[in-house]
């Protein structure tokens, strides 16, 4: 995510075209995704450490890259700048997203539902059934990664922009969220027995906002800023604890 924005403001400042910017950053993430696979992967390091270990090593990279904790882009043509559909900037900018995010549903919608999708569920579902029938699942693993990693880069190619600015601590606390929100479109589809793919990617990116919405009320009745945090992790632990609520209740 930081990686993905810093590569973005660094590149910014060399004023290349955002056609040519948005794939050098996608593909950042997708090796910073690649390597974290073969770490795990290839030298049987723990999934979670390994992620772990080239987080750390991204700071570094990160505020190399930079060369500062920041930088503004004040004087930068940024996405939302440059592309104008909306005279309302507000508009505008709400509807870049969108059609940002309805594309990338639509790439990945069409991912999973060719035989290397199928096969790369079924790696996350049943890694040892996927894995008698001859699917490579090493390698599953790295592919995956890169391009979760790949799209992680691109919101932060795109929340960069959106700020205005990129910081180097940018990316505290961006796994909660990402987490809170996979885990409220879980939490549904279990609920709702849902199987089709489409179904599933509307209530991932439905989380998404959900989750969004529950901080801006969070802050609208007053709570502290300072509190918001503490508030995230509280709620992402009361959804992930509901299945489990739930099935103590139907047992007993």
């Amino acid at each position: 995510y930081t990686l993905g924005a810093a590569v973005t403001g660094i590149l910014l400042s060399k004023e290349l075209p955002i056609s040519f910017i948005l794939p050098v950053v996608m593909f950042a993430g997708a090796i910073a995704g690649a390597l974290t696979g073969i770490i795990h992967t290839k030298l049987k390091i723990n999934a979670l450490l390994a992620g772990i270990l080239v987080m750390t090593a991204l700071y570094s990279v990160n505020l190399t890259l930079l060369g500062r904790s920041n930088i503004p882009f004040l004087n930068y043509q940024t996405l939302f700048s440059k592309t104008i559909l909306f005279a309302d900037p507000n508009l505008n900018t709400l509807w870049i997203l969108l059609l940002f995010a309805a594309l990338l549903v639509l790439l990945i919608g069409y991912i999973l539902k060719t035989d290397f999708g199928i096969a790369m569920r079924a790696t996350g579902n049943s890694e040892t059934m996927i894995r008698a029938l001859g699917v490579n699942t090493d390698r599953m693993k790295i592919t995956g990664l890169a391009i979760a990693n790949a799209l992680t880069a691109a919101s932060g190619f795109l929340m960069s922009q959106f700020q205005g600015f990129v910081d180097i601590n940018m990316g505290i606390g961006i796994v909660i969220v990402g987490l809170g929100s996979v885990i409220i479109a879980e939490t549904l589809i279990n609920w709702l027995h849902i199987t089709s793919v489409w179904l599933s990617l509307f209530l991932i990116l439905s989380g998404a906002i959900l989750f969004q919405l529950v901080l801006a009320f969070t802050l609208s009745i007053g709570i502290d800023a300072n509190l918001l945090k503490l508030v995230t992790a509280v709620f992402v632990l009361l959804i992930v604890s509901l299945p489990r609520i739930s099935f103590i209740r139907s047992y007993d």
